[in-house]
């Protein structure tokens, strides 16, 4: 037993999912004119990245994916997990509601929860990254994968929860909004490490064996076990360039023109 492919399984929750992410996208769009209106600042790519994402969220929702039943669940998983997180993370959307919302207690409200002592235990890496992929490895590692077809509840929490996860992972990694405490770059960079080392090693053991109580057919395993692969390598590589810019704003603009004098004198 297995979920449906994407776009065909829990018809309500998935148009309510489509109709949410389209409603996010105009929030942030209106709310990205009012600053400029205003005349403040804001990059029209930190629109785009929170746009792409708000799609990608309503494609899976509403359109059957290729591949076999488990590749298109797994395409789906990429989707949700971990492109469409990384794409509204860049958006900076909690940055863009601070900048936006007047002076008042939703401001001030928002800005508390950020900066609360929770959030700041949620956003250091290696608890965001235990959330993320430890919850993938109970999900295919486990019986709970074959719940999910016969408990459409259980599968519309599941999927909660890896957009979620996803999202708080790539929140984490990038650290772009305001929190409370900042992580170096190190920790950052060790946590993506480790995170796709165990993400990759989860997906080559789903060429040798379904996730318990179910069985896919052979090539629809492999394709499934390629797409966790070499989709999260694609992934892991944009968090680790924004990784990378961050490195660089840091420490590549700090060179004063005498240093760079003395360094090709």
């Amino acid at each position: 037993m297995a979920p449906m492919p994407a776009g065909q399984a829990n018809g309500a929750p998935a148009g309510v999912a489509a109709v949410l992410a389209l409603s996010a996208a105009v929030g942030y769009l209106l709310a990205a004119r009012r600053l400029r209106r205003r005349g403040d600042v804001w990059p029209g790519l930190r629109d785009a990245s929170f746009t792409a994402g708000q799609v990608c969220l309503v494609a899976v929702a509403l359109v059957p994916l290729p591949g076999g039943e488990f590749t298109a669940h797994m395409l789906q998983h990429l989707v949700i997990g971990m492109a469409a997180p990384l794409l509204l993370v860049l958006g900076r959307p909690v940055t863009l509601v601070l900048r936006a919302l007047p002076t008042g207690p939703a401001r001030r409200g928002l800005r508390a929860t950020v900066r609360s002592l929770p959030v700041s235990w949620l956003v250091l890496p290696p608890v965001a990254a235990m959330l993320d992929v430890g919850g993938l490895w109970v999900l295919y590692r486990t019986r709970l994968f074959a719940h999910l077809h016969d408990q459409p509840w259980l599968h519309t929490a599941v999927y909660i929860h890896v957009l979620a996860a996803g999202l708080l992972f790539s929140f984490a990694v990038c650290q772009l909004e305001p929190v409370r405490h900042r992580y170096g770059l190190p920790l950052r960079a060790a946590t993506l490490v480790a995170a796709a080392t165990a993400h990759s090693v989860l997906a080559k053991s789903l060429y040798s064996a379904s996730p318990p109580g179910t069985a896919f057919p052979g090539h629809d395993l492999a394709r499934a076990a390629e797409a966790m692969y070499y989709g999260g390598d694609a992934v892991e590589i944009a968090l680790a360039a924004a990784l990378a810019r961050q490195w660089y704003t840091v420490t590549g603009r700090c060179l004063s023109p005498a240093r760079r004098g003395l360094q090709t004198g």
